[in-house]
């Protein structure tokens, strides 16, 4: 029996495996075996760190936001307890980008969730804010529109049609 080498389609293969591990240590970007039990291995690690990364991220959000909320006299366990009394739903991301960027909304938002806390009810200053931006990016898009009809309807041409041109015919006589 003949002996099968595979030809382009292993070339391939494993060109597409050693440049996939190009820069790795020693064997391990040079010799096709290795280098394929690393990517292998790469692959796992790269999902399992992209769980991972969620968490860290969730911790440092925490972090700083007990941080800001213990400036504020309040801690971070009471003042997500009085959101949530409060109604207020802002995830932590959004929070730990308040407490470093603006700190005066922050400090209105652990006044409210400290009267939350109290039993008091208030409508939130953020909820209050977030209602006026609606409103007026209504008005906006209506004015926007109308605009885009005047514009529709100024710039519509009708287009003349060219006439033809005229075709020239020769005739050719033959002379017997």
């Amino acid at each position: 029996m003949a002996r099968v080498k595979g030809g382009n389609v292993s070339k391939n293969r494993r060109r597409k495996v050693l440049k996939e591990a190009k820069g790795y240590f020693g064997s391990k970007h040079r010799l096709y075996k290795t280098a394929q039990e690393q990517t292998f291995h790469s692959g796992a690690y790269a999902f399992r760190d992209r769980k991972a990364n969620k968490r860290n991220f969730r911790k440092l959000w925490i972090t700083r936001i007990n941080a800001a909320c213990r400036e504020n006299d309040i801690s971070y366990s009471k003042f997500i307890n009085g959101l949530t009394k409060a109604g207020i739903d802002i995830n932590r991301k959004m929070l730990s980008e308040m407490a470093i960027d603006d700190p005066k909304s922050f400090a209105s938002l652990v006044e409210v969730a400290k009267k939350a806390l109290n039993g008091e009810k208030i409508k939130p200053v953020a909820a209050v804010k977030t209602e006026s931006k609606k409103e007026e990016g209504k008005e906006v898009k209506t004015e926007s529109k109308k605009e885009t009809t005047k514009k529709t309807t100024t710039t519509t041409k009708k287009t003349e049609a060219k006439p033809a041109a005229k075709k020239t015919t020769t005739k050719k006589t033959s002379e017997k």
